[in-house]
C-alpha cells in the first residue's frame, strides 16, 4: 500500500480515534508532510523505537507503540514466559504516561502481567526492576536526551540489558508480522487491573535500587569527612533524576547539594534548553551561574530519563569550570573505582574494564596499568550488559566496570544499563575522597593525564532528515566503505576496520582478518600514535557522527592535534555532501 492510501485508510477506518482523524485532517493539504507520515512504518530496530510523536504510520502515536507491544507480546507467548510478566517505566515526556499505559494494556489483552511505575523512573531503574521482579521483559518509554517532539520506545530482556541477538532480531520479525492495526489487543484499565495483569509498583523498588547503590560506595570516610564540606550543584534537565539524585546524595551525607530550580521539575517541552542533553553547552548555562554564585566544586547534570551524565568540576588554581566529556569523566571513575578497589581489597585475576569502540583508548592504558582485562564492544550499552551476563554463564569474568563516550557507565551488576543516577553517586565519593588529600577532580584528571598520556577525543556529527537524509547516509558510508581512506589529516591508516563486512584490512599488507564483534554498519580506521577515526549513524536520530581521537604531549599539545583532526573531519564530510 502507498502513502497516500495508507493516509485515508486512517481517516476512513473507525478503528482509529477522532483525535487522530483530526490531525490528520490538518494536513490534507500537506502533500510533504502526508510522505513523511505514512511513507514507511516507524522502524522498530534493535533499540525499539524513537520517532516524532504525531498521527501516522512513521510517527509515535498509541497505535504504533500497540503494534510494537503486539509484536513484544507475541514473541513473549512463544517463548512460553507470559507468567513472568512485564517491568514498565516512562519518562517526563510528552505523552509517556499513555504510550505506557497503552503497552500495558496491550500486554494484558495478551495474558501477559504489566508491572507499571506509579509515576516516571529513571531508565536505569527499570533494567533493575526487571531483574529484581524476574520478569521477562521490561519496556521504558523514553526518546532520551532527543529534542522535545521525540518520544520512543526501549525493549528490555529478563538480563535487564536492551535487547541483543537473538532476542532483538526475532521480536524486529513479530512487530513487522503485526500488520493489521486492528488485530492488534488491547483492553480498558478497570479489567486489566480487575484480572490482575495491570499490577502498579513503586517505592518497594525505589527503596531497593537505592540500597544497591549504596552497596558501591568504596569510600564512606571520605563522604563522612568532606560531606558538609563538599558543595555539588544538580539538574535534572526537567527529567527523572531529581528525585534518586537527590536521595542518594543525602543518605551518604553530602549536605550541600544545590538544585537548579528553573530545570528542577519534570517538564516535557524542556523550557529551558533547546536539546536537553548533558553533552551540550547550553544544558549547563544555569546550572553553571548557580555554581558560581556558591562556590560548587562540582556540577553535574542528567539527562531527561538519567542514564547520562554531564559533569563540570572546579580548578582551583584558575577559579575556572572545565567541562568534563564522556571519556573524561569515564575514565575519572574508571581509575578511581580500580584503584580504590586495588587499595582496599585487591583485584580478581579475571577483572575486566569494558568500553565501546568509539571510547577512549585511554582506558586501555587505563586497564594495562591495573594489570586487568580490555574488553571492546560495539556502541551501545546493551553490548556491556552482554559481556556481563557471559561473565555470568561461564561464571568466568569479573565485570569491574564499563561505560562509552556518550556520557554512561555502569558500577556493579544490579542494573545492565547506564546509569546517571550511581556515577552522580560515584563522583560526588571520588571528589570528596581527592577532596581528603588535598585534590580537587580536575587535579585528579591531571594526574591522570600525566601518567597515560594526553588523549582527546572528539566527535562530529551533521544532520540528515528525512527520506533524502536517510539515503545520504547510506551513500556516506557506501562511499568510504569502497574507497577507504589511505591518510587522515597527515596521519597514514594503519588498518581499516568494516564491521558490517566483519573484516580489518592491514593497509600495507593487504591481509585481511575478522574483527569478531557482530555485523554492523560502522567504519574504523587505526592510526599511528593511539589516533583514529570512526564513521558510524546514530541510532536514535538523523545523523551520521565522525568520533576521532588523539595523544599529545601536553593538554595544548592534544588540543592542537584534535582541532587539526577536526578541521580534517569536516573537510571529508563537506566532500561528501
Amino acid at each position: 500500500m502507498d502513502y497516500k492510501k495508507k493516509y485515508e485508510e486512517w481517516l476512513s477506518n473507525p478503528y482509529f480515534d477522532a483525535d487522530t482523524k483530526a490531525e490528520l485532517e490538518g494536513i490534507k493539504e500537506d502533500e510533504n508532510e502526508i510522505k513523511e507520515r505514512f511513507y514507511a512504518d516507524l522502524e522498530f530496530g534493535t533499540a525499539g523505537l524513537r520517532g516524532v510523536i504525531g498521527a501516522g504510520t512513521n510517527r509515535m502515536n498509541i497505535y504504533t507503540v500497540r503494534k510494537a507491544t503486539q509484536g513484544l507480546a507475541n514473541y513473549i507467548l512463544k517463548q512460553g514466559a507470559a507468567d513472568r510478566g512485564v517491568a514498565i517505566a516512562y519518562d517526563s515526556r510528552r505523552m509517556s504516561p499513555e504510550f505506557a499505559d497503552e503497552a500495558a494494556l496491550c500486554l494484558a489483552a495478551n495474558g501477559i502481567k504489566a508491572n507499571v511505575f506509579e509515576s516516571l523512573r529513571p531508565t536505569p531503574e527499570l533494567s533493575y526492576a526487571v531483574r529484581r521482579l524476574g520478569c521477562i521483559a521490561g519496556i521504558n518509554i523514553t526518546a532520551s536526551h532527543n529534542p522535545p517532539e521525540y518520544n520512543g520506545y526501549k525493549v528490555y530482556w529478563e538480563d535487564g540489558a536492551q535487547i541483543t541477538p537473538p532476542h532483538d532480531k526475532n521480536i524486529m520479525e513479530e512487530v513487522k508480522a503485526v500488520e493489521d492495526f486492528t488485530t492488534m489487543k488491547t483492553m480498558s484499565l478497570e479489567e486489566a487491573k480487575a484480572a490482575g495483569l495491570y499490577v502498579i509498583i513503586g517505592i518497594e523498588i525505589d527503596d531497593a535500587y537505592i540500597a544497591e547503590l549504596k552497596q558501591q560506595v568504596l569510600h564512606q570516610d571520605a563522604i563522612d569527612a568532606m560531606g558538609k564540606e563538599l558543595k555539588i550543584v544538580y539538574s535534572p534537565l526537567h527529567g527523572t533524576g531529581n528525585i534518586p539524585a537527590r536521595r542518594i546524595l543525602r543518605e551518604l551525607g553530602f549536605e550541600n547539594v544545590y538544585v537548579v530550580k528553573e530545570q528542577e521539575l519534570p517538564d516535557g517541552e524542556f523550557p529551558t534548553v533547546s536539546y536537553p542533553n548533558p553533552e551540550a553547552e547550553e544544558a549547563f548555562e544555569l546550572g553553571l551561574k548557580l555554581a558560581r554564585e556558591v562556590d560548587a566544586d562540582i556540577v553535574l547534570a542528567t539527562d531527561p530519563d538519567a542514564d547520562r551524565l554531564g559533569v563540570y568540576v572546579k580548578d582551583t588554581k584558575s577559579g575556572e569550570y572545565k567541562v568534563l566529556t564522556g571519556n573524561m569523566s569515564g575514565c575519572l571513575l574508571a581509575d578511581y573505582e580500580l584503584g580504590q578497589r586495588k587499595a582496599l581489597k585487591g583485584l580478581p585475576e579475571d577483572g575486566y574494564l569494558i568500553k565501546t569502540i568509539v571510547t577512549s583508548n585511554m582506558a586501555r592504558a587505563i586497564a594495562d596499568y591495573y594489570g586487568v582485562g580490555l574488553i571492546e564492544v560495539l556502541t551501545g550499552f546493551k553490548y556491556i550488559g552482554q559481556q556481563i551476563l557471559g561473565f555470568e554463564q561461564k561464571k568466568k569474568g569479573t565485570y569491574l566496570f564499563g561505560f562509552e563516550e556518550s556520557y554512561g557507565c555502569l558500577i556493579g551488576t544490579y542494573a545492565r544499563d547506564k546509569d546517571a543516577i550511581v556515577a552522580t553517586m560515584a563522583l560526588c565519593e571520588a571528589a570528596a575522597y581527592y577532596k581528603t588529600l588535598g585534590k580537587t577532580l580536575w587535579d585528579a584528571m591531571i594526574d591522570m593525564y600525566e601518567r597515560y598520556g594526553y588523549y582527546k577525543d572528539a566527535v562530529q556529527s551533521i544532520t540528515l532528515k528525512g527520506i533524502e537524509g536517510i539515503a545520504k547516509i547510506q551513500e556516506i558510508l557506501e562511499t568510504l566503505r569502497k574507497n577507504p581512506p589511505t591518510e587522515i589529516a597527515g596521519y597514514q591508516v594503519l588498518k581499516a576496520r568494516d564491521y558490517k563486512m566483519d573484516t580489518i584490512k592491514d593497509m600495507a599488507t593487504g591481509e585481511v582478518t575478522a574483527t569478531g564483534l557482530p555485523n554492523s554498519n560502522v567504519l574504523y580506521y587505526d592510526m599511528p600514535d593511539g589516533t583514529w577515526l570512526c564513521v558510524r549513524p546514530s541510532g536514535t536520530e538523523p545523523k551520521v557522527k565522525f568520533y576521532y581521537g588523539v595523544k599529545g604531549t601536553s593538554l595544548e599539545d592534544a588540543d592542537a592535534k584534535s582541532e587539526a583532526m577536526g578541521k580534517e573531519v569536516l573537510a571529508m564530510i563537506d566532500k561528501m555532501l
